[in-house]
């Protein structure tokens, strides 16, 4: 990796009977308290290994004022179990924004191949803003409240524009004097103070989904302190963050189309039609008739708006087609079909959520701490809004802009356009507080994506890898899940990230391999 190396000055000297005259050198500005903080590192949990420890760091609330307000910042480790073969930390961040990572070493500790493990501490954390760091709340908030917004409607954008107002008066109400510094670039800064308290001169990182961003402007803002950084699942930085939000609609085509080229080679099977255009009208047949009528399920009520409110249903073709075929046989018969319900109808319920399970790609489940809040409380929704508001000023603050946005989209884009480009809580957020951090320094990164990735799709991530020059990508073909490396089945780029991480060398060009189909 490309290193900015400190710059040496050669000076010949040259003998002289005169006195050698010196300016005196400016006194070194102090090291701020927060950059010369010592963990104090406990076992985490009786119940979890004594090799998990944890710690809480101090960090300023407002970097521009240090010796202010102060959050805390939970962090823990599990050290390499092999000193003689350890390089340096991992510090790992899942996604979200908002997602808790205190516990994740844990989950890395077992998946990691022995010879990557050996060389690091690994280091998880929770985000400023979120589970054991100084968590912020926007108060109880209601399952619509946790969503990203419904589809456009001219009768129904007056509730639209109330519930995104209602959102952003909430958080302010209860948290708007942190909230404005719950932003990547503070996230960022944070690594940095857990990068100097653990005595390190630089850290490795893996950062999957939003945490290819904030891994992204972390190797911006401190590119001297990054070392081996792996960006799983990226996020496009010319794209934050309403355009994050678009691009699910505008992949969602893409994705739509292919769903409907499977299915129809498996009419037999699913009987949606034995063409793609049937297959597509059958669909949208199901949206109309659940439009006027919604069908009816276990329980369950579908509109058509449910039936196109989670756009990542379509990347994998499988539970597309078990999840259309049993709302067809509802719609038909008044019952489902052999088989009972598919697990993909889940998605259908709640569309996709702000910070929700759906934003992290990381592999290992999360078990939360007793300490912990839910996220009726706290949790991701606030932190979620906080980054995609508090990063960038490129919302719109006129309603009828989203108005006319998502009138356009919905046209141009059938599948979510319109649900994409629906106002959102950021129209009436406060402005940032800092510009977006723009990526021009050359950053020796190793970006990873899977071509079906349902949450950041392939033009996200291609984007990230473009925005970072000296980075290489490699591509899983055929991988449809949102998060590629460690995942299960094992992804074809496992091995190339596994030799980055073990010995530091990037490929010599961008690599892609291919996953076998997941249901042929």
């Amino acid at each position: 990796m490309k290193r900015l190396a400190p710059l040496l000055a050669t000076v010949g000297l040259v003998a002289t009977s005169l006195p050698l005259l010196t300016a005196p050198q400016a006194a070194a500005a102090p090291t701020p308290a927060h950059m010369r903080q010592k963990p104090d590192w406990h076992r985490c949990s009786p119940d979890q290994p004594a090799t998990y420890e944890c710690a809480t760091l101090k960090v300023p609330l407002d970097y521009q004022h240090p010796e202010g307000r102060t959050l805390d910042l939970a962090i823990s480790r599990i050290k390499s179990g092999n000193p003689a073969k350890r390089r340096g930390v991992l510090l790992f961040n899942p996604g979200g924004p908002g997602t808790p990572a205190l516990h994740r070493p844990l989950a890395l500790d077992e998946q990691m191949p022995k010879d990557v493990r050996d060389q690091y501490d690994l280091i998880g954390f929770d985000p400023r803003g979120v589970g054991r760091s100084s968590p912020i709340t926007c108060g109880p908030l209601s399952p619509a409240e946790e969503g990203v917004g419904g589809a456009y409607r001219p009768e129904t954008f007056a509730s639209d524009v109330a519930w995104a107002r209602g959102i952003a008066d909430k958080c302010r109400e209860k948290s708007g004097d942190v909230i404005p510094y719950i932003t990547t670039r503070n996230t960022a800064r944070d690594l940095d103070v857990i990068r100097a308290a653990l005595g390190e001169r630089k850290i490795s990182y893996l950062g999957y989904s939003y945490g290819t961003y904030l891994g992204a402007v972390y190797s911006q803002m401190f590119p001297q302190r990054a070392d081996r950084f792996v960006l799983d699942s990226g996020v496009d930085p010319q794209r934050i963050w309403r355009g994050m939000i678009q691009v699910w609609a505008t992949e969602a085509e893409p994705a739509f189309a292919r769903w409907t080229r499977w299915a129809a080679e498996r009419s037999e099977h699913y009987g949606l039609g034995a063409t793609p255009e049937e297959v597509s009208a059958t669909f949208w047949r199901l949206v109309e008739r659940a439009d006027r009528d919604p069908i009816v399920g276990n329980g369950q009520k579908y509109t058509g708006d449910d039936l196109r409110a989670d756009p990542s249903l379509f990347f994998s073709p499988y539970g597309a087609s078990a999840a259309i075929r049993y709302l067809k046989s509802l719609a038909e018969t008044g019952r489902p079909p052999a088989g009972g319900e598919p697990q993909a109808l889940n998605q259908l319920r709640t569309g996709p959520r702000a910070g929700g399970a759906n934003a992290s790609a990381a592999p290992g489940a999360w078990a939360p701490g007793p300490a912990e809040p839910s996220d009726a409380e706290g949790g991701a929704t606030p932190v979620y809004w906080s980054v995609l508001c508090g990063d960038t000023d490129a919302w719109p603050r006129d309603p009828e802009q989203y108005a006319r946005d998502a009138a356009r989209d919905k046209v141009k884009y059938p599948v979510y356009g319109d649900f994409a480009s629906n106002i959102k809580p950021c129209a009436f957020w406060q402005r940032p507080m800092e510009a977006p951090t723009p990526m021009k320094t050359r950053a020796d990164v190793l970006t990873v994506q899977n071509e079906w990735d349902p949450i950041t799709p392939l033009a996200s991530g291609q984007g990230l890898h473009k925005a970072l020059k000296g980075s290489r990508m490699v591509l899983a073909l055929n991988g449809e899940k949102h998060g590629v490396y460690l995942s299960d089945p094992a992804s074809c780029a496992d091995a190339t990230v596994n030799a980055y991480l073990g010995t530091g060398r990037l490929p010599a060009a961008d690599v892609t391999c291919q996953d076998p189909p997941r249901f042929p």
